[in-house]
């Protein structure tokens, strides 16, 4: 049984880790609210941006020679998956849920004997990737150093995926982040960019009167790059106020947790206390009553 002094340490240590906890939990919601704000006006803009490519793929004159980030090599034997987590933790089950949505993604395609690459971006995906997947992992990249991530930052990791698909590196690629429903809830998600989602609805285009200068193969040309850093910064938008959120949570469950166990080791210690009072008393009094 632990001793008195024991306890009172323990106690002690749990109170200290318990301020911690608080403070963490207070920062989040803090951070939550802009990370929160920022998250939802990106997703109109995202969201329109696909649409209209939608839209402009319908229109294309030739659609065999269409772009290639359009329609895709024609092939699907090799595949790009872009994990996107955090590079810090304490945040719950926040990287372990788009991790485990990418495992499962990463051995249906190597089930089905086709190639895999990944591309890991934050820190803590990696460290959960690489013991089983890290042979497959060609490029690692983390914003240790940046507390907020920029679109100049999405277009970099857009740059690379766009470069490796030039040099024919793959066929398709898909992202994995979480997207932000509310401070309990956030969604893997997995997104195909290459090649873009096309509509498979053939209602009659909204775009189909209208005269395009340049021509819908040229403006393909120049926004499909692009979309592919929004995708990404969209991503990035949607896993700042998902990690947020989930933290809030982990922290307020840590601080509920520490309180019930200063609860019991109070009570512990209080009896281990009336026990040493008691034994000492019983001792006094047999003392005197031998004399």
């Amino acid at each position: 049984m632990p001793s008195l002094d024991d306890l009172r340490k323990r106690i002690s240590s749990v109170k200290s880790t318990q301020k911690i906890t608080k403070a963490m939990k207070m920062v989040a919601a803090a951070k939550l609210r802009k990370a929160q704000e920022m998250a939802e006006k990106g997703r109109p803009y995202s969201d329109k941006m696909e649409i209209i490519i939608q839209n402009l793929s319908k229109s294309i004159s030739d659609p065999q020679n269409a772009p290639k980030l359009l329609i895709g090599t024609g092939e699907d034997k090799t595949h790009l998956c872009v994990v996107m987590t955090a590079d810090r933790g304490l945040c719950g089950g926040f990287n372990t849920n788009i991790v485990k949505k990418a495992k499962n993604y990463f051995n249906r395609i190597l089930k089905e004997s086709k190639n895999l690459k990944i591309i890991t971006v934050g820190t803590k995906g990696l460290d959960q990737l690489k013991r089983d997947y890290g042979k497959y992992v060609i490029k690692k990249i983390n914003f240790k150093d940046k507390k907020k991530l920029s679109f100049d930052d999405a277009e970099v990791i857009g740059k690379e995926i766009v470069d490796l698909f030039k040099n024919e590196k793959f066929d398709k690629c898909v992202i994995f982040f979480n997207k932000f429903k509310n401070v309990m809830t956030q969604e893997p998600q997995t997104q195909q960019v290459i090649p873009a989602k096309q509509d498979k609805d053939d209602k009659k285009n909204e775009y189909s009167s209208y005269e395009f200068e340049p021509d819908e193969d040229e403006i393909l040309e120049d926004l499909l790059p692009k979309n592919i850093s929004t995708q990404i910064y969209k991503g990035f938008l949607e896993n700042a106020a998902s990690e947020q959120g989930s933290r809030m949570t982990a922290m307020d469950n840590a601080t509920r947790n520490a309180g019930d166990l200063v609860e019991k080791l109070t009570i512990n210690y209080n009896r281990s206390r009336q026990a040493a009072i008691t034994k000492e008393l019983i001792e006094i009094i047999s003392g005197a009553e031998s004399l």
